[in-house]
């Protein structure tokens, strides 16, 4: 077998780590790992042609898929009520808590809500395995017992992107695919397992950004089921629709995936940030806070509309953004604003079409519970409102004016405590984080950076007149410090990685892979 195992001993990890299962992993990689690779390829010649003066636009060679009728395939019963879903990584706790929280869905997350630590990883599909079983415990430090319900939320599991490598496993000294070893482990475990409890693999597929992308993922869940003995169309999934060239390939997306999509999803930062890397050498690019960026802005609703229109024309569901709110212990203050937010939130998806929606924090459950259940009642979607009021060009999906907003000091220390915070929890094997009473993950971090790198490289002037210098962020970092930094063993590492993304001349396309390669050298 060329499969290398480079991680560290995880006890129990002979439950997931079989011969069998690595030599699927090996094959996984040696079919498309390939085309994963041609694909990423791909995008850096895109990225060129922007920088040339191409503007995206609806794709002209496929006119006809976006003209012709036709619907994704069927729905199985476990997925059809999805108004609220709840998203968090893989650890035990989190993993009960989420399936027990009231929620339609729980998405296990092996993205942006998690650092890629071999142990993280491991553990992460034996919680799985253990959640689909029914037979995962956890028991508090406080000698607390956390145990399923009868009840609990249909599992749907995220891999990583296309974009990220796993360095613990090798196929002839090449770093896998973290997606193929995500997806890999999980369905060759677990396939068999959830079809005899009447359910099956679903999937979030996050970060693609064309119909290419989408039919690799299509050849992938068609090879992996045959080879796991599942018939064609078994495996669902949903692909989040978080980048800017996504958008206008929602129809080709869901085309390339018909026999086994069930929908999209809303992903406000990681579109926000793509928007940024696409168009960074724009001065002009979303010149406000991010805080102000709100999916009310005319560029995100014209997104968020076309998503509900593609989707419900197709037959497939469309599913809201996250509310990433943490409500206060101690304040019922911050509570009281924060949730009213919330609420509008909710209600304005619900008003405009979208079967169901994202939270992060169980609490956060009932409230966009109750909101969808004042439009659904007792339907499962609303996947009959077909919106054929909504028109969306390509002029009102790159229009990037923010109405009325400002560039503050505030927001910039605010994207400097967050991503270099985010980033010292992540280095210490955390992926989710509670900042400010928000639930944080990779795609805050990355837009966060992003706007830092961006208001440097253009020397904009914040509201005040002041000039975004490198030496200004060097002056919010050591106060930053100052502030929160005994918080965080792995502060200094943090800052080092922060200014390696947001502080270069050079663009880096993701802030995980540096942050990974540090990762790495603190852990090895």
């Amino acid at each position: 077998m060329a499969v290398d195992i480079k991680g560290p001993t995880v006890p129990g990890s002979e439950r997931i780590l079989t011969s069998d299962a690595l030599t699927f992993l090996e094959d996984l990689h040696r079919t498309f790992n390939p085309r994963r690779l041609e694909r990423l390829r791909a995008r850096q010649e895109i990225q060129q042609r922007i920088f040339q003066g191409w503007r995206p636009d609806f794709r002209p060679d496929t006119r006809e898929i976006r003209e012709s009728e036709w619907t994704v395939g069927t729905i199985p019963a476990d997925l059809t009520d999805r108004r609220v879903e709840i998203t968090g990584p893989t650890d035990r706790k989190m993993v009960i808590n989420a399936l027990n929280s009231g929620a339609r869905v729980f998405m296990a997350d092996f993205e942006d809500a998690n650092s890629p630590t071999w142990t993280n990883l491991v553990l992460g599909q034996m919680n799985l395995i253990d959640a689909i079983e029914r037979t995962i415990t956890f028991e508090s430090p406080q000698g607390e017992t956390y145990r399923l319900k009868d009840q609990v939320a249909t599992l749907v599991v995220r891999p990583r992107g296309w974009h990220l490598p796993e360095r613990h496993l090798t196929v002839d000294g090449e770093p896998m695919a973290g997606a193929l070893v995500d997806f890999g482990l999980y369905v060759f475990h677990n396939a068999r397992r959830l079809v005899e409890r009447g359910s099956a693999p679903y999937l979030y597929l996050p970060k693609l950004e064309n119909m290419e992308e989408a039919q690799l993922w299509e050849d992938v869940l068609g090879w992996a089921e045959e080879r796991v003995g599942l018939p064609f169309g078994t495996m669902k999934v949903t692909v989040l629709i978080e980048t800017i060239l996504a958008a206008f390939e929602m129809e080709e997306i869901l085309w390339a995936l018909r026999p086994h999509i069930v929908g999209l999803n809303a992903g406000r930062w990681d579109y926000l940030f793509s928007i940024i890397k696409k168009f960074r050498r724009q001065p002009d690019v979303m010149p406000a806070d991010r805080q102000q960026i709100t999916m009310t802005v005319p560029f995100m609703r014209a997104y968020t509309e076309l998503l509900v229109k593609t989707c419900h024309r197709r037959g497939a569901y469309a599913i809201g953004g996250m509310a990433a709110f943490i409500p206060s212990r101690r304040d019922p203050e911050i509570n009281r604003v924060a949730l009213a937010k919330v609420e509008d939130d909710k209600e304005r998806e619900a008003r405009d079409g979208f079967d169901g929606t994202w939270v992060a924090h169980p609490d956060l459950v009932p409230v966009a519970t109750a909101v969808f259940d004042r439009v659904l009642g007792p339907r499962p979607h609303q996947r009959d409102r077909q919106r054929d009021d909504v028109v969306v060009t390509a002029d009102d999906l790159l229009d990037f004016r923010v109405p009325g907003g400002t560039m503050t000091e505030a927001g910039l220390k605010n994207n400097v405590a967050v991503a270099i915070q985010y980033l010292a929890a992540w280095l210490g094997g955390s992926g989710a984080v509670g900042l400010y009473n928000l639930m944080e993950d990779a795609a805050t971090a990355e837009i966060a950076r992003a706007q830092v790198w961006q208001w440097i490289t253009h020397g904009v002037r914040l509201s005040d007149g002041k000039p975004v210098t490198a030496q200004l962020v060097e002056r919010l970092i050591q106060e930053g410090l100052q502030e929160w930094g005994a918080h965080w063993p792995e502060r200094d590492a943090a800052v080092d990685v922060f200014r390696s993304v947001a502080l270069s001349s050079e663009w880096v396309d993701f802030l995980t892979l540096p942050a990974y390669d540090r990762l790495l050298a603190i852990l090895h």
